[in-house]
């Protein structure tokens, strides 16, 4: 008998697909935001400073501003011509003479040295170096740090808190950024049940509470997306239809989780061909082989119809974890200009066994250890949410590969595919 089962697609496939759907679904609505309110939203222009930074030598020292010519050598003592602090502009540095100065002050003209206090000591009226100082010690030069013109954000990049420190140190008050993505997200399955709907002691049988919501929810946030919680949808093919529709009407994305199985009561893959399109069914990938990726059509909105891209996602609570982050994650980057591939996986050695792989390419949850290896949570099943708390990363395996004690190994730390 013949295996008229499809061929699943790899990952790498999937990316590739990802990158395409992301490209033509470009998020090109741009907004300017405070600078404050700016963390996490990816820049749709340039940041160009008006300003060099710093705007003028200045001291990175508490301490005195000298000429070298008058300090020969150590134990030399000069007057106190002017004290000079952060803020304030002294006058023209007299020969043979210091100002004391703090830091950040900018440096008075004529010095070229300052030398830290603790190398001086503080005289009635003057000071004593005791050291022999050289040309610009101490000083931070005007525009070290950034020239008059130059570009020092630039288009496409997400803002860290540093990058947020930055624009503020050229006088960026607001930031032009792209649109946040719009996510609706829903749940499908007649089993799953609210927390704090039903006490747990009168859960009723074959129903369960709805992990999935909290953590997809919780994943869109943390990546910077509006996001439309549309709850449960029964398991009804005109159910998951309805929904589709509503949800094309005015997001850039539906997500969903269940459902995209190969059961009877699994009606997303005929309810999105039904609506739009089914670009793909199935990844090579453990956990997470159920997944969909397609678009609906727009029937009618503000933007003139088109589509509305649509991951679906398995409904075991890891899967939907892992596959989240292994596609949701670098499509939502895509549509706001950012790229698509993963980020780079880090060397690092096993400190467990692996002596039976999968034949699909495998994400085992993995967490550090004070050893500088890596642990291995010991049941990988689909459904222990335990192991994606207790784990920081996650294992690139690649298909039928056995993992000997001291092997090295992709290391994929969760803090960067959640946050990159």
């Amino acid at each position: 008998m013949s295996d008229d089962r499809p061929r699943l697609s790899s990952l790498d496939e999937v990316l590739a697909r990802l990158t395409a759907g992301a490209g033509a679904a470009r998020i090109a609505d741009v907004e300017s935001v405070s600078t404050f309110d700016a963390l996490g939203r990816v820049l749709a222009a340039d940041v160009v400073s008006a300003i060099d930074v710093p705007p003028a030598d200045n001291s990175s020292m508490d301490g005195y501003a000298v000429r070298v010519a008058d300090v020969s050598k150590p134990g030399a003592i000069l007057p106190l011509s002017q004290r000079i602090a952060a803020g304030s502009v002294g006058t023209p540095l007299t020969a043979g003479s210091a100002a004391r100065i703090f830091t950040g002050a900018q440096v008075p003209a004529g010095a070229d040295a300052v030398v830290m206090q603790e190398q001086c000591a503080a005289l009635d009226g003057g000071v004593r170096i005791d050291v022999t100082p050289l040309p610009g010690q101490w000083i931070r030069r005007r525009g070290e740090d950034v020239h008059v013109g130059a570009i020092v954000l630039a288009r496409g990049s997400r803002l860290t808190p540093q990058a947020l420190g930055l624009a503020a140190s050229v006088g960026a008050a607001a930031l032009t950024v792209c649109r946040r993505p719009r996510v609706a997200l829903f749940s499908t399955g007649d089993e799953l049940v609210m927390p704090g709907a039903v006490a747990a002691a009168a859960l009723p049988p074959g129903a369960i509470y709805n992990a999935n919501r909290f953590t997809l929810r919780g994943l869109l946030q943390a990546a910077g997306c509006d996001v439309t919680d549309l709850g449960v949808v029964p398991d009804r093919l005109e159910a998951t239809r309805d929904a589709l529709r509503r949800a094309a009407a005015t997001h850039d994305l539906i997500l969903s989780s269940g459902g995209v199985s190969v059961g009877e009561e699994d009606h997303v893959k005929p309810a999105v061909a039904a609506e739009g399109r089914v670009e793909l069914w199935q990844v090579a990938i453990k956990p997470g082989k159920p997944l969909a990726f397609g678009a609906v059509r727009r029937e009618s909105d503000e933007r003139g119809g088109g589509e509305c891209l649509f991951i679906g996602l398995p409904g075991n609570p890891v899967s939907s974890f892992v596959t989240f982050l292994l596609t949701v994650a670098p499509l939502l980057r895509g549509m706001q200009g950012l790229p698509v591939a993963l980020p780079e996986a880090l060397p690092m050695q096993a400190h467990f066994d692996w002596p039976h792989p999968d034949q699909r390419r495998e994400f085992l949850r993995v967490r550090r250890n004070a050893g500088g290896g890596l642990d291995l949570f010991l049941n990988q099943s689909s459904g222990v949410l335990t192991s994606a708390v207790w784990a920081d990363g996650l294992v690139d395996n690649p298909p039928g590969q056995a993992i000997a004690r001291g092997a090295v190994l992709a290391y994929r730390p969760l803090a960067m595919l959640i946050g990159a």
